[in-house]
């Protein structure tokens, strides 16, 4: 048996279906590993770096487990932040596609009361930050009672944001006889502890690599005093003109004063760090991934678990003070088999925090002296050609799939006494749509929506307006499928 591909693992037909259509065809070691002990009811605890595919590891098993008729949740994700809570959210809405899996994304600055609204439909799985999960659970906004799998990810960052006994209070919160799931870059003895007296005889994974910096990342250094930063950076565009590059910097401040430069200059860029709103933030991400600008300026707040492909070129503008970080942040490049390049700015206090780097990695990162004037020259002409040329749009894997389905409005909703019931009954009464060509269906207070899959979207909005439904005629139209 091959057990890097996804037909030797006994996965149902739609699970297969949504991960071929995202071009998932070949799996990780750690998804190797992980995916037939989740698949069997076994409690693991994961070691492994950033960018192994540890999302899909439990991603795909717990989509294939989920039974789609139950109403409360069978999943619950806990994850440091609220960007990768989208992320997760998304990676398991499109792994769940064809199956009709509904998943919830929770977290901290955005409306509480949306996302109650949304946990009072049927839900299969609720990713959140802890604070929030926590908050939604003594609210009683969802039910506990049906929780077959936890998902701890990401565990040694949660540790490092004093999210641990939080995650203890809800782990106390769900039915004993759950399957927990663990994932941990690295694993601090508090995280050990838990694992001790939470976890039932758990099965170990380390997936290992011998320098796992290294393997796809071209790093060096730039010996540079801080007030020519700048300059450096300028130049470096003009010697590298990457398609896309991320900036990381320490601070916030940093941020924007390195962005406020760039955006004077004239390059396509965008900023990102915790002090900007929530939408804001996830907002950026989305119009990354897909292209609309170049260069992103930002803090930690991306170097860890946000999965973005092909970004060619990452530079560390700041040193960053923990050797973690620089491996989260360069992990950002060499993703899915691409090669990258890492730069990293030294100053002359800087080189104690670069040592400290080395032995983490365990690798002497090279110096590179400062480009010369007539390199400088020479990149700069071809650079300012293309200066005012928007790179290539990316299309997203959600928007991929989406591409197959249409997103249908429908005028009435709960206060109607409208149920999804009603809304199957009528669509499955068109002549050439049946049960499996409907996707989701939302009912919310005043309205519904409804996905239509197998590409029947113009089918069911030629013939759903003259169809009745609850024996009344709704008025119905096509919506875009939300963007977060």
């Amino acid at each position: 048996m091959d057990n890097r591909s996804v037909a030797s693992y006994g996965l149902g037909e739609e699970i297969v279906k949504a991960l071929k259509s995202i071009g998932f065809e070949t799996l990780t070691e750690v998804q190797q590993q992980a995916i037939p002990l989740i698949l069997h009811d076994k409690d693991i605890i994961v070691k492994s770096q950033t960018g192994s595919g540890k999302t899909a590891a439990f991603a795909i098993p717990l989509c294939e487990k989920m039974e789609i008729e139950q109403k409360n949740p069978q999943v619950l994700v806990l994850t440091p932040t609220r960007e990768l809570a989208v992320q997760i959210k998304q990676d398991i809405a499109n792994i769940g596609r064809f199956k009709k899996i509904r998943c919830a994304a929770v977290y901290g600055k955005h409306p509480i009361e949306f996302q109650k609204r949304e946990l009072k439909q049927r839900v299969h799985a609720i990713v959140g930050t802890p604070g929030r999960t926590y908050d939604h659970i003594e609210r009683k906004n969802f039910i506990l009672d049906e929780i077959r799998y936890l998902v701890i990810d990401e565990a040694d960052k949660m540790l490092d944001m004093g999210f641990i006994e939080q995650i203890e209070a809800i782990i106390k919160m769900l039915p004993p006889n759950r399957v927990t799931l663990l994932f941990s870059a690295t694993m601090p003895e508090k995280i050990v502890a838990i694992c001790d007296k939470y976890m039932r005889n758990p099965e170990k994974i380390e997936v290992k690599s011998e320098n796992p910096t290294t393997d796809k990342i071209d790093q060096y250094f730039y010996e540079v005093d801080e007030e020519n930063k700048s300059s450096l950076l300028n130049n470096i565009f003009y010697i590298q003109r990457p398609e896309s590059c991320i900036v990381f910097c320490n601070t916030r401040e940093q941020v924007d004063a390195v962005f406020s430069k760039m955006k004077h200059n004239g390059y396509l860029c965008s900023s990102l760090h915790g002090g900007m709103e929530q939408r804001e933030r996830l907002m950026t991400i989305q119009k990354f991934k897909r292209g609309e600008f170049r260069f992103l300026i930002a803090t930690d707040v991306v170097a860890r678990g946000i999965h973005i492909d092909d970004i060619a070129l990452i530079i560390n503008y700041d040193v960053p003070m923990e050797s973690e970080s620089y491996v989260h942040r360069i992990g950002r490049t060499g993703r899915a088999g691409n090669e990258g390049t890492a730069l990293t700015f030294v100053t002359p206090r800087d080189h104690r925090f670069l040592t400290e780097i080395e032995e983490y990695v365990q690798y002497k990162i090279p110096k590179r002296e400062l480009p010369t004037l007539e390199e400088v020259e020479s990149g700069k002409r071809i650079f300012e050609k293309s200066r005012n040329v928007k790179p290539k749009r990316k299309q997203d894997v959600s928007e991929y799939l989406n591409k197959g389905i249409t997103r249908v409005r429908i005028n009435a909703g709960k206060k109607t006494k409208m149920r999804p019931g009603d809304i199957m009954g009528a669509l499955t009464s068109i002549s050439g749509v049946d049960a499996g060509d409907v996707g989701i269906i939302d009912v919310q207070d005043t309205c519904s929506y409804v996905e239509i899959l197998g590409g029947k979207g113009e089918l069911v909005l030629d013939a759903l307006p003259t169809t009745k439904i609850k024996g009344k005629l709704q008025s119905i139209r096509e919506v875009g499928h939300p963007s977060l």
